[in-house]
Formats: structure tokens, sequence, C-alpha cells
């Protein structure tokens, strides 16, 4: 038995030696903190304390960077710089920063006197300075492209303003064309965004409050309102909502969207989505309120309200008579986009008596050889349109509109000469998407697309009775949907006559004196008396 104790021992021994190797391999990885770790971290006062903590926090990544120097001639006190590579300016920082804390002085100076003319922000000449006493900030403005000093025998770290990082520059908007209006869009970079509407609204009022949103990434979100014309009550929801999101990362405002509606099973959307700063600028002159995030081109406006995504920013820009026809034409086509699919399966297949006769003599003809019925075949036409589209948005854009149009082209023509589809279903899908691209709001096309499919197939078991079923049920969604507070319907449901000036028809500007009343409790009055233009006498 002597070999079996020796086995026993060689076998403890082993794994006492790989314990100990994965204990010290554990110690040597940098442990992750929390947000309240690192606020109840102070900074110390001793500068080696602090390099180290530095060093365990940051000092694993390859572009972190820091400078030591001595602060002071005459008994100079240690200093440390540190910068995250690729989101300072280099040349703010040699010629703001490190040239006058490094430059030679006519007299002595004690690091001390240095230090006290740091605090004062009289050393630097970087305006923007501040000081902090945790290590929670600390990290988070040197990865959002600050600059942290630390020096010897002070317990605080000086932040200074040396943001140099890419940003792409203003463009046009891409989603929400336009032909009379201006061309600028939102970027990723959220101080650019702010700046485009305080160009718009050079008032004091114009309020922007900052918070930061996910426990990782601390990403920047802004509440954008008029002080004076918004509800207190708005801004006051806006902000607990907002408070009360409890997420790890925020990458784009679509989280913070999905997050904060009423709804959140509605299909119809609930907020205003837009790239352009004159629609955000028009909306909150109106009494809404607008939410902005670091590192998305998009804004979010609410509440949001069913006529509203049907207007276009163009609508304010022409004479009234133009934009009254097209907000019909937009109401027309969600329409059509919404039950066109499902008239063509119910009247083909219940309601024959319902179609001229000629009409239905062309008709049978078209369909005659169609193995299919007609839901199959319009839930075939409309799934192979649907990928194409999809399809043409994913590809790079001179592929993707080569496949889209010349995939669509191709494939409707050869489902009909193999007699798989019909001619007029073929008319009808394209008719169908035509109508659902008018849509301002990309948003609101895709409920339409959604809610489509379940219309045709109530369509297929009822006929025009189930597509009265289901528009009722979409209709009664509608009536009882809130956003903020708001009726989705607001002014059609409840009725409200003054609002009818700026949703179904779109009134003179001179005419329209009074802002939304479901939204401005105070400062209604958008205009003047006496707006009407006259001939001189």
């Amino acid at each position: 038995m002597g070999w079996l104790k020796k086995l026993n021992y060689l076998l403890s021994s082993q794994k006492g030696h790989v314990n100990q190797s994965k204990k010290k391999t554990s110690l040597d990885l940098p442990n992750a903190y929390t947000k309240e770790e690192l606020i109840n971290l102070p900074i110390a006062a001793s500068l080696q304390e602090n390099l180290d903590w530095m060093t365990k926090l940051l000092g694993q990544n390859v572009d972190f960077v820091q400078r030591q120097f001595p602060l002071g001639s005459e008994q100079p006190l240690q200093a440390v710089l540190f910068y995250m590579d690729g989101m300072i300016n280099p040349e703010i920082l040699d010629r703001d920063v490190m040239r006058p804390l490094l430059a030679p002085r006519p007299k002595e100076t004690t690091g001390s006197a240095l230090l006290k003319l740091l605090k004062s922000g009289g050393l630097v000449s970087r305006a923007e300075i501040d000081q902090y006493n945790n290590f929670h900030d600390v990290t988070n403005l040197i990865l959002t492209g600050d600059a942290v000093l630390f020096v010897e025998d002070c317990p605080q770290a000086f932040i200074i303003s040396c943001k140099g990082y890419q940003m792409r520059n203003i463009p046009e908007p891409v989603v929400e064309n336009s032909v009379r209006g201006p061309r600028e869009a939102f970027i990723e970079t959220l101080s650019v965004n702010i700046s485009l509407l305080r160009k718009r609204l050079v008032t004091p009022n114009l309020m922007v409050e900052n918070m930061k949103i996910g426990k990782i990434s601390s990403t920047d979100v802004c509440i954008v309102y008029l002080k004076g014309i918004v509800s207190e009550d708005l801004v006051k929801e806006v902000r607990h909502r907002l408070n009360r999101i409890d997420i790890d990362v925020i990458l784009e405002s679509g989280y913070i969207e999905q997050l904060i509606q009423d709804s959140p099973y509605s299909p119809f959307p609930q907020m205003l989505v837009t790239e352009r700063p004159d629609k955000v600028v028009g909306n909150l002159a109106e009494g809404r309120v607008a939410i902005l995030t670091d590192n998305t081109p998009l804004a979010l406006i609410v509440p949001g309200q069913f006529v509203s995504l049907l207007q276009a920013s163009e609508d304010y820009y022409y004479k009234f008579y133009f934009p009254t026809l097209l907000r019909w034409l937009r109401y027309t086509a969600f329409l059509v986009a919404l039950v066109l699919p499902s008239l063509y399966v119910a009247i083909t297949n219940f309601h024959q008596e319902m179609i001229p006769t000629t009409l239905l003599i062309s008709i049978a003809a078209a369909r005659q050889g169609v193995p299919f019925p007609a839901y199959l075949e319009a839930m075939i036409m409309e799934v192979t349109f649907e990928t194409l589209r999809e399809a043409g948005i994913r590809l790079p854009a001179p592929v993707g509109q080569a496949i889209s149009i010349v995939g669509a082209l191709i494939i409707g023509q050869a489902a009909v000469q193999a007699n798989i589809v019909s001619p007029l279903m073929v008319i009808v899908v394209a008719f169908t998407g035509i109508a659902s691209f008018t849509l301002p709001q990309y948003s609101l096309g895709i409920s339409v697309r959604m809610l489509r499919f379940p219309l045709m197939l109530s369509a297929a078991f009822l006929g025009l009775f189930g597509v009265m079923v289901g528009l009722l049920a979409i209709l009664l969604h509608l009536c009882a949907l809130r956003s903020f507070g708001v009726p989705y319907l607001s002014p059609l449901a409840p009725f409200n006559l003054q609002g009818l000036k700026d949703s179904l028809v779109l009134a003179p500007h001179w005419s329209r004196k009074i802002r939304p009343a479901e939204l401005v409790q105070e400062n209604k009055k958008f205009m003047g008396n006496n707006q009407k233009p006259k001939p001189p006498k």
C-alpha cells in the first residue's frame, strides 16, 4: 500500500500547485469595480497611491498615457498627467497645458505656489478646468477625452478639457429628405447636436439637462425643452422615466425609446424620431420635449401623436394649399398600405358581386391557371417584396439599389409568366409598397408592414367582415393609447377644433395663433394678432 499513498501524495501536491497557479493568475488580473465603489474611493494626497490606483484601473489599456514631470523649480512637487491617446487634441495639450506647466519662470517658484495658482485657475490657459475628488468621475472623464492631472500633497484631481477625437462633419439629412428647408442633420456628437439647436433658438429659455445612463457605458443623455412653454408635469415625467432606467449599456436612442414608452407591446411608434434640427425646434416651440443621446444622430420627441407621424418639416415651408394636399395624400397612402392586399383577398374570395362585370372577367382571366388561393398568393408576394426591400437596405448602396429594382422586375415578371401569381396581384403588392414609402416616419411604415399580415389573414377567413373587425381593433387600440399621458389620436379623439388647423389640414401661419391644447397649459399664444398679410392701402 506504500505506492498508493505515494500516488495520492503526488496527486494532492499537483492539485495544490494548480490551485496556487490559478490563485496567482487571478491576483494579477485587474478587478472589476462597480460605480458605487469608485464613487466611494477618494483621491489621496499621496501621488504614488493615486498613480497605483490609476494604473490598476486603466493601466492595462494600450492607449492609456501617463506623463510625469516636476511642478516648480524650487522645492518641486511631482505631478502626473493622464489621458487616452486618440481621445485628446495633442496640439491643445502641448500648447495650453504642458507649456504653461513646464515653462521657465524669471524667479524661483516653489511647487506649492504653483499648486495654489493651479487651484485658482491661473496656471493653465485652458478655461475648462475642474476639480474632482473621487475616482469614478476621474476615470469617466479620462475615457471621454479629458486630461487628468495629479499633484503630490493634493487630494484632488484637476480635469483639463482637451477633447479632440474624430467626428463627422454635419451632413445633409439622409432619411428625411426635403426639397425646401435646411440641409443640416444631427451627427453622433452630442455637443454638436446641442449647438445646432441653440443656433436656431437664441433664447436663455432653451434648457438642456444632462444625465448619464448606463452603468458601464455612462452614455450622456440630454433633455431639451423651452422653459415657460413646456408643461412642468411633462418635464418631470420625462426625468422620472429616464432616471428609473437601470441598464449596463446604451448604444442608441432606440434603447431609451423602448424603456420609457407608455405601451411597450403596441406596434405603433409612440415618439417622433428625427435627424433634422429644424423639426426638433418646431416641436419644442409647440411644448414638446426632445431627448438627445450621445453617439446617435437621431433625436426623440415626446409626446408622440398619430397625426404628427404623418407630418413633415417641409409642410411648414410652403403655402398651406400644397401641404394640405400632401397630408391627405399621406393619410390615403397609410390606408392603402394597410388594407389594400386585405381588400383584394376579401373581395376576390367572398364578395365577387361587388366587382363590376368587366373587371371581374379580367380578374378571372388573369387568375386562370394560378394554383394558389388569393390569400396564399398575396402572402407569397408580400414576403418576396419585404425580402427584396430588406436586401436593398442591408447591401451596399450601389448593389442594394440594383438588387431591389432588378430583383423586383425579374421575379415579378417570371412569377407571372410561370402562372404562380396573377398580374393584378403584382400590381396590388407594388402599389402597397409604394404607398408605405410615402409615410414620413420610417417607424410608422414598419408598423403598417406588420399589421398588414394579420389583416390579410382575417380577410382570408371572414372576408370584408374580418377586415372591418381588424380595423376596428386597431382603431380601439389607437384610442386607448397614450404617449406620456397625452391621447395618441388627439386632436381627433378627444376632438379639438382648434387642433385641426395642424392635423388633417394645415391652416396658414397667421391663423394658427394657439399652441396644441393637449400639450401647453400656460403661454398658449403662439403668434400675435393682426398677422394676416394685406395689400397696402
